[in-house]
């Protein structure tokens, strides 16, 4: 059994709430590019929720939903500018190696928007969840030990207005107080940005 595998539940769960917080965001039949997919489970519920043409990439292929897939170094997407109506990025940003160029390219690769979902380590307690989350990634998901990269919604905010992205919509997620948000209660955060 994968790490994919054991939390397929909570995976879809999540992925049917981020579905209705993005349906003011996403036209049916728009092509989405599923940035960091991991399972493929959200980019799966995204292509049949909004009848869109979904495509995942990733540093390896771990998907356990059969969604078109490419495979990327990290940083540099395989794709033409403005290939993508939607670039989705669902805790992904923590995790990449350099996360400004990966937003450059979400820019890039994108016409309209970029959604991005991720972890904010607010406060001491949060600070060393979000620590623990990463110790925990390592052990169980990579082959080789990797730096994250949380960040606070102002450094967030910081950083897309450097690089040219309005945020057009935020809002903190609020918990649902399923047993993953009980094991992982981290603050969460949802971002829609458009270029300027």
């Amino acid at each position: 059994m994968t790490y994919y595998s054991f939390f397929l539940k909570y995976y879809r769960k999540a992925a049917e709430k981020m579905c209705a917080d993005c349906k003011d965001f996403i036209a049916k039949g728009s092509k989405i590019l599923d940035l960091g997919c991991g399972s493929g489970v959200i980019g799966k519920y995204f292509q049949d929720f909004f009848q869109a043409e979904v495509i995942g990439v990733d540093i390896e292929d771990k998907r356990v939903e059969n969604i078109p897939f490419k495979i990327i170094d990290g940083v540099n997407l395989p794709f033409a500018d403005n290939s993508f109506d939607t670039v989705l990025i669902a805790y992904v940003l923590h995790h990449a190696s350099d996360p400004m160029s990966l937003l450059r390219e979400a820019k890039r690769v994108t016409r309209k928007n970029i959604i991005i979902y991720e972890d904010l380590p607010e406060g001491f307690f949060g600070r060393i969840l979000c620590g623990f989350h990463g110790i925990t990634f390592n052990i169980f998901l990579q082959k080789k030990k990797q730096k994250h990269h949380f960040k606070k919604v102002e450094e967030w905010e910081e950083i897309f207005a450097n690089l040219g992205l309005k945020n057009f919509f935020s809002k903190k997620i609020v918990a649902n107080y399923t047993i993953a948000y009980i094991a992982y209660p981290v603050k969460r955060f949802f971002f829609v940005l458009e270029k300027k």
